[in-house]
C-alpha cells in the first residue's frame, strides 16, 4: 500500500522520502492518492502525524516535475496563526534544500521553488519585493487574505493559484473568522478560477459538516449552485493522556499572594521537567506569571509568548523552545494551534482554558 502510493511521485522525491522520513504515515497513504487526483479533501489526523507534509509533498512533485509554472504564486496556505505561518516556511525550506541536492547529484534540473509569508509582521519592503518577484508557495492569515484581495498590486499576485491549503480549520470553523475565510477563498475562485481545495486539523467534529464548508458551493449555469465535493480523509490512531487536574491550597496568610502557591507548584513541575509549555488566558498573566517564575527561580527559566510582543522576540522564543533550549514557556492562545516546537514533557493550563 505504502509503496504504491509512493510510486506516485518523481522518482527522485520518492527516493529522498524513503531516505530521510521512511514509510508513510497512516493519514499519508490515504491522501495522497486523493490529492493526486485533484480532488478536494479534508484531513483530519492528530499532531505529529504528518498532515503538513501531506498537503504540501504533491505541490511540490507538481512544481519540480513542471506540471505546475513556476516565477509565479500556485500554492496558497492559509493558518490562524503568524506563529504557525512563520513554523511552516521553515520546515518546508529544510526538505526543499534536500530535495534540490538530491536533484544536484543525479544532475537532473530543480526548479527555483520560493517560500514566503505575508502577515501583518511583513514588512514594507518585503511586501513591494513579493511583489516585483512572487514566490511559488504564499503563506498568509485569512485577514491578511482578505487584504491581499482588497488591493490591485495584492490581486496580481493570486491569479495562478492552483492549490489552498486550509490550516486548522476547526480554529475557524463556525466563527465569524471561518466565514470570512471562506468568503475570501471563494473570492479567490472569481479571480482565478477553480483550485483544489485541503483542509487540515487535528480535531474537527462534524466531519461531514466541515467537509461542506470547506467545499462551499460551485456555480453550474446561471443561478444554479451545487456543493463541490470533498473528500473526508481520517487516520486510524488513538492518543493516550495523562491528565490532572490541580487546585492549590489557599494561602494561610490573607496577606500572600494567591498565587504564591501556583507558582511553588509550577516550580515543581518544572524542576522534574527539560521542557514544560505553559497556557494562560491574557497577556498581562502571561508576563506576570514568567515573571514570578524566574523571580522565584532566581534567573531566567521561563520566557513569555504573546501577540504583543515584537516579531523578532517571538520567532527567538519560538526556536529555542523547537531546539529544547527553555526550560518553560508561559504563552497565550499564540501557540496554541499545530506549531511544531519540538519534544515537550508536559502542558500546563492555567485557569480554566478558553479553548483546549
Amino acid at each position: 500500500m505504502h509503496g504504491d502510493t509512493m510510486d506516485l511521485f518523481h522518482p527522485l522525491i520518492r527516493d529522498w522520502f524513503e531516505e530521510q522520513i521512511g514509510d508513510p504515515t497512516d493519514i499519508q497513504a490515504k491522501a495522497w492518492p486523493h490529492i493526486a487526483n485533484g480532488e478536494h479533501v479534508l484531513i483530519t489526523a492528530p499532531t505529529g502525524s504528518g498532515k503538513t507534509l501531506t498537503a504540501f509533498l504533491w505541490a511540490l512533485n507538481r512544481l519540480i516535475t513542471g506540471d505546475q509554472p513556476t516565477g509565479r504564486v500556485g500554492v496558497l496556505y492559509v493558518s490562524p496563526l503568524k506563529a504557525l505561518n512563520n513554523d511552516i516556511q521553515r520546515n518546508l525550506l529544510g526538505p526543499l534544500r534536500q530535495l534540490r541536492h538530491a536533484f544536484a547529484r543525479e544532475r537532473r534540473p530543480f526548479p527555483d521553488i520560493n517560500v514566503s509569508t505575508r502577515s501583518g509582521d511583513t514588512p514594507q519592503a518585503d511586501r513591494r519585493r513579493m511583489v516585483r518577484h512572487p514566490p511559488e508557495i504564499l503563506i498568509t492569515t485569512p485577514e491578511s487574505l482578505n487584504l491581499l484581495l482588497a488591493s490591485a498590486a495584492g490581486r496580481s499576485l493570486l491569479p495562478e493559484i492552483t492549490t489552498v491549503i486550509l490550516d486548522e480549520i476547526h480554529a475557524v470553523f463556525g466563527s465569524k473568522r471561518g466565514t470570512h475565510l471562506i468568503t475570501a477563498v471563494d473570492r479567490l475562485v472569481l479571480l482565478c478560477g477553480e483550485f483544489q481545495r485541503i483542509a487540515l486539523s487535528a480535531t474537527v467534529r462534524p466531519l461531514e459538516t466541515v467537509a461542506q464548508f470547506v467545499g462551499g458551493y460551485r456555480l453550474d449555469g446561471v443561478e444554479q449552485y451545487t456543493p463541490r465535493p470533498v473528500s473526508i480523509v481520517r487516520a486510524k490512531t488513538s492518543k493516550r493522556y495523562d491528565l490532572r487536574i490541580r487546585y492549590p491550597d489557599e494561602p494561610p496568610d490573607s496577606a500572600e499572594s494567591v498565587w504564591d502557591p501556583v507558582v511553588e507548584a509550577v516550580r515543581k513541575i518544572l524542576d522534574r521537567n527539560r521542557s514544560t509549555l505553559i497556557f494562560v488566558n491574557g497577556r498581562r498573566l502571561c508576563e506576570r506569571l514568567a515573571h514570578m517564575i524566574n523571580t522565584d527561580a532566581g534567573g531566567l527559566i521561563a520566557y513569555a509568548h504573546h501577540g504583543s510582543l515584537s516579531r523578532d522576540i517571538r520567532e527567538t522564543v519560538e526556536g529555542k523552545l523547537k531546539a529544547g533550549e527553555l526550560k518553560a514557556i508561559v504563552a497565550t492562545s499564540t501557540l496554541e494551534m499545530g506549531i511544531d516546537i519540538g519534544a515537550l514533557d508536559e502542558v500546563i493550563l492555567i485557569q480554566s482554558p478558553f479553548s483546549i
